[in-house]
């Protein structure tokens, strides 16, 4: 009854921009935060970047200043634009929406969800 959609993502060299979005769907009625993380091979997943239903942001020191988080009015889409990518910016990148309010047939439910991941390689 939620589903978190992504789009972007893909190969780059060191300097260059990509951007991500990320839609939630479904029955929802409120979303109060939603955002970006990353996981790379043998490391914990790390948050990249969130926003809240105040428009609060949260940014990792490591992309502060390069990456810019963005949301639509009644958050239900974010965009993470990444500029001067690094090559340790590579990795997968998942978008969560966390405090999720859905409609179902028993009445209003919550929880948190994932997107299924988007890869970003930068090279050399």
């Amino acid at each position: 009854q939620v589903q978190l959609v992504e789009s972007g993502g893909g190969s780059v060299q060191a300097g260059g921009s990509l951007r991500l979005s990320c839609t939630v769907s479904g029955t929802v009625l409120t979303v109060t935060r939603m955002g970006w993380y990353r996981q790379t091979p043998g490391k914990q997943r790390e948050l990249v970047a969130t926003i809240n239903i105040g428009g609060h942001k949260d940014i990792a020191d490591s992309v502060k200043g390069r990456f810019t988080i963005s949301r639509d009015t009644a958050l239900r889409t974010v965009n993470l634009q990444m500029n001067s990518l690094k090559p340790e910016d590579t990795g997968d990148y998942y978008c969560g929406a966390g405090g999720v309010i859905y409609n179902t047939d028993d009445g209003p439910r919550s929880g948190d969800y994932w997107g299924q991941g988007t890869q970003v390689t930068v090279s050399s």
